[in-house]
């Protein structure tokens, strides 16, 4: 008889109110990629895992276009900062904070992130 290795499942979670919500499986994300996730107030989250393993959340809507686009965004860094560049007009987006690197104005919302077992 051989007994299976135990699987641990961790999870990705955001900051959600006073609540943390499970938006998906760590080991679906691709490191250099993102998901959006549906949150439940109707808004959506781009999910990311960069190349270093950090796992980065910020809304998923472009301020500039209003497209939920920046999930689907090319990861990069610039100044040892993560950042996610739109694919629509290419501004990019600070993965830890939200501020756009290239419009001191602007800002999406960046979510407080999680895994857990």
């Amino acid at each position: 008889m051989t007994i299976a290795p135990e699987k641990t499942t961790v999870l990705v979670q955001l900051a959600f109110g006073d609540e943390w919500l499970s938006v998906c499986e760590l080991s679906r994300l691709t490191p250099g990629r993102g998901v959006a996730a549906l949150l439940p107030d109707g808004r959506q989250a781009a999910v990311f895992l960069d190349r270093a393993g950090r796992v980065h959340a910020l809304d998923n809507t472009d301020p500039f276009t209003g497209a939920a686009v920046l999930s689907r965004g090319l990861m990069g860094s610039a100044q040892g900062r993560p950042f996610v560049a739109s694919p629509l007009l290419k501004q990019r987006f600070d993965l830890e904070t939200g501020r756009c690197l290239d419009d001191d104005e602007v800002a999406v919302r960046a979510y407080e992130v999680r895994t857990a077992a």
